[in-house]
């Protein structure tokens, strides 16, 4: 299962990296388009819905690589025993927390392909065309820190090292 989803994480950061060059695009060619005096209906949403998708889609490589913002405060203050349980208590409180939010992501996409729900924007795109990147990246997340949760029963490391000691280490 790591390497499946390990696989599926570099896929996800991939599709985010691309979404931000395509906010970057839609950005750039609103603002070129300003300047000239022209008019390019839904850009705006476009760029809306490639800032929307990178964000989602990049959950699971930020977890796996540390990047979300961890509060330490109290974790640094406790024991090894309490902090055991503070960590086991938030992989499960989080994983239960992104299954819930990739069923509704999921659910939101059926429903709005079955309603044929369009954006109230100029570009009245299909809603549901955006949202798959939402679904997946919760989907990614939830089989990130599933992937976690096995990793630490097991003994095994999931996080990536970050950082300056992270140089020394392959």
């Amino acid at each position: 299962m790591h390497r499946f989803v390990a696989a599926f994480d570099r896929l996800l950061a991939l599709l985010a990296a691309l979404a931000m060059v395509a906010a970057f695009v839609c950005v750039s060619l609103g603002v070129i388009a300003r300047l000239a005096a022209w008019d390019l209906p839904g850009l705006d949403a476009y760029a809306g819905y490639a800032i929307a998708a990178a964000l989602f889609l990049a959950l699971p490589q930020t977890l796996r690589r540390q990047e979300h913002i961890r509060v330490t405060l109290l974790m640094d203050r406790l024991g090894p025993q309490a902090r055991a349980v503070l960590e086991w208590w938030s992989l499960l409180a989080g994983f239960a927390l992104a299954v819930y939010m990739a069923i509704y992501a999921v659910r939101l996409v059926w429903v709005s392909h079955g309603m044929h729900d369009v954006s109230p924007a100029a570009d009245a795109t299909p809603l549901w065309i955006p949202q798959i990147a939402m679904a997946l990246g919760c989907i990614g997340f939830a089989l990130s820190l599933a992937d976690a949760i096995l990793s630490r029963w097991s003994g095994a490391t999931y996080f990536q090292r970050v950082g300056p000691e992270a140089s020394h280490v392959e």
